[in-house]
């Protein structure tokens, strides 16, 4: 193939590094990403949504007053190596309890986390040190070092005035049309380190991933939306593969784009990168449209596990990101 390796990160044959690039999301989509990403490189950091407020996430954050930890743990566990120890430790910090007792719920990852952070007081130290205990490869940051709340203004699918829907759960399962997110504190600090990381970066990624709660909630937090505005990083976005999540029903591919858009006017992108299937019909030609107005090329490939699946094969997605890596930089900025 040629170009940036999908296996074993590191310098590529003319001896340059491989790329540092900052993932930014949460949830499965995050995981998604960093799963193909560290086919790529292991200068790899992701920068993580801090506002879910439900299962063991929310409760750990309602009585502890703790960022809610389980994106943050996805996350590290996405970035553990195949090998025995990786793939053990990706197994213990995901494992949840059963039972019927006050640990049911909980996965053992987030309380070794929180555990971590009353330790150390620290959560940026934490973190870091359960990454080395997983043998993770790369850095795994919030966004906010303060627990966030986000809320939307939401139409009703039979019309009428928009109502406010406030917390993850409730926004991500209302019903109706989400017009606009914005953070609770409304102008939250960024992390430092991920500030650093972004300005630092050859490439930044967002998305996929659960679009008003878990990608856009990175561009409502002022410091970290002005990173992501005037860093010299490549910036690629990765579209979902199906519109079937209450928060994004009915929304084509070119509407998320437009949503992004909407919420960092000033934010320009180089690489979309989209499923084969999004260019089907009229939606790819508006997809194609929304994307030369933001500045960006269409990378479109198979990255779904089949025709029909709704999850993210990695090795496929690590040479879509290989492909718009590469395309990308050969061009002028």
């Amino acid at each position: 193939m040629g170009g940036l390796p999908l296996t074993a990160p590191g310098r590529s044959g003319d001896g340059a590094p491989p790329p540092s690039v900052v993932a930014l999301g949460g949830g499965h989509g995050l995981s998604a990403s960093l799963s193909a990403l560290r086919h790529l490189t292991d200068r790899l950091t992701a920068v993580v949504t801090v506002a879910d407020d439900g299962g063991s996430s929310g409760r750990l954050r309602a009585e502890l007053g703790v960022l809610p930890p389980g994106d943050l743990r996805m996350a590290l566990a996405a970035l553990c190596d195949d090998a025995d120890w990786g793939r053990t430790w990706s197994d213990v910090v995901q494992h949840r309890f059963a039972g019927e007792g006050e640990l049911r719920g909980h996965s053992v990852g987030n309380l070794l986390l929180v555990a971590l952070w009353e330790l150390l007081d620290d959560t940026v130290a934490g973190l870091d040190w359960m990454a080395h205990l997983l043998g993770a490869r790369g850095r795994v940051l919030p966004m906010s070092l303060v627990p966030l709340v986000v809320e939307g203004d939401v139409t009703p699918e039979e019309g009428g005035p928009s109502r406010v829907v406030r917390g993850q759960v409730a926004l991500a399962t209302a019903t109706g049309r989400i017009d606009a997110v914005r953070l609770d504190p409304g102008a939250p600090p960024a992390c430092p380190e991920a500030l650093e990381a972004v300005h630092e970066a050859d490439w930044v990624v967002l998305g996929p991933g659960s679009w008003f709660t878990s990608v856009m909630p990175h561009l409502c937090v002022p410091e970290l939306a002005e990173a992501l505005g005037t860093t010299s990083a490549r910036r690629c976005v990765v579209l979902n593969l199906t519109s079937t999540q209450a928060e994004t029903a009915g929304l084509t591919p070119a509407d998320h784009l437009a949503a992004l858009a909407r919420h960092a006017p000033d934010l320009r992108l180089d690489a979309v990168v989209a499923d084969d299937r999004c260019a089907r019909g009229p939606a790819g030609g508006a997809l194609e449209r929304v994307c030369a107005d933001l500045g960006a090329q269409l990378v479109l490939r198979r990255v779904a596990r089949s025709a029909t699946a709704d999850v993210h094969d990695p090795l496929r997605l690590a040479a879509a990101f290989r492909d718009a890596f590469e395309g990308a930089d050969a061009l002028p900025r």
